[in-house]
């Protein structure tokens, strides 16, 4: 990739790559200094989409991001994909850039991702971070996004905004500016014809979270836990966090005013996060 550097010629700009099991890697550290975090992205999310918070936790954290397969800048290799194998990617990136152990944090689909992970590889894990997610099976599972597909896209999207925030709707909007700036992204994104090779990494991805279910082992988990969830979450509602915390060992849940988006709407979730990944310790917001 060639990039234009002020005052001096073209330059070839060599981003990393991991290729590991099939699969070509773009991943990303940001963050000049602080703890190492290991973030995990959700259902269709690349480190170009996913900037805000990547950005947000890289002030005080060393934040290691990747596509995750199928997605982003990474390559789309033939499926099926499964839950262990997303998790092993992590591993495997983990070990390209010479960390032994770092802080996990996952959200959505990347939550679930981060569980499986953190249940395969404890002692990689030093603190768990879940954003917005689900374990699957007896202790619930997220909204079946797949089905979102078969709808027209106008339905689609109505679907979408509905589900991401309970509360969303032109009342709402009109004297709530950023929730109106989130929705106004997300039909932006919608209206943009997406390339085959695009849908076809994001229906894998899909389909490997249909059969997450990591409720019954979650006792593995050997970290100090941080569940949060938004309060008007229609994806991953906050059931589904108190039952993931029923099963870890030690975990706190904490509530926040927002939906599936909770992290850019209540100022108090980055800041608890940051908290946790700097000291340990976790704020039980109900």
């Amino acid at each position: 990739m060639r990039w234009w550097i002020p005052d001096r010629r073209w330059e070839t700009v060599v981003m990393p790559r991991l290729t590991h099991d099939g699969c070509d890697f773009n991943f990303e550290l940001r963050g000049d200094d602080g703890p190492r975090v290991l973030l995990f992205n959700g259902s269709g999310a690349s480190i170009e989409s996913s900037a805000p918070l990547i950005n947000a936790l890289a002030k005080t954290m060393r934040v290691l991001v990747h596509d995750q397969r199928g997605l982003g800048a990474t390559s789309v290799p033939d499926g099926p994909y499964s839950m262990a194998g997303y998790a092993a990617d992590g591993m495997a990136l983990l070990h390209h850039v010479g960390w032994q152990s770092c802080t996990v944090i996952g959200v959505s689909f990347g939550g679930m991702v981060a569980q499986e992970f953190a249940v395969t590889f404890p002692g990689a894990v030093e603190k768990l971070v879940l954003l917005c997610t689900s374990a699957g099976g007896a202790a619930g599972s997220s909204y079946p996004l797949h089905e979102l597909a078969s709808l027209p896209a106008d339905e689609r999207l109505e679907m979408q905004m509905r589900i991401t925030d309970s509360r969303f709707g032109p009342e709402w909007f009109a004297t709530h500016p950023v929730d109106a700036e989130i929705v106004r992204v997300m039909r932006e994104r919608s209206a943009v014809a997406k390339p085959a090779e695009q849908l076809r990494g994001e229906r894998l991805q899909l389909e490997a979270r249909l059969h997450h279910d990591v409720a019954d082992r979650l006792h593995l988990v050997t970290a100090p836990a941080y569940v949060l969830a938004g309060r008007f979450d229609g994806i991953a509602p906050p059931a589904n966090s108190h039952a993931i915390a029923g099963r870890v060992p030690g975990a706190v849940v904490s509530v926040y005013e927002g939906g599936h988006m909770f992290s850019g709407q209540d100022r108090n979730a980055i800041l608890d996060i940051r908290t946790f990944v700097a000291t340990g310790e976790r704020t039980a917001r109900d």
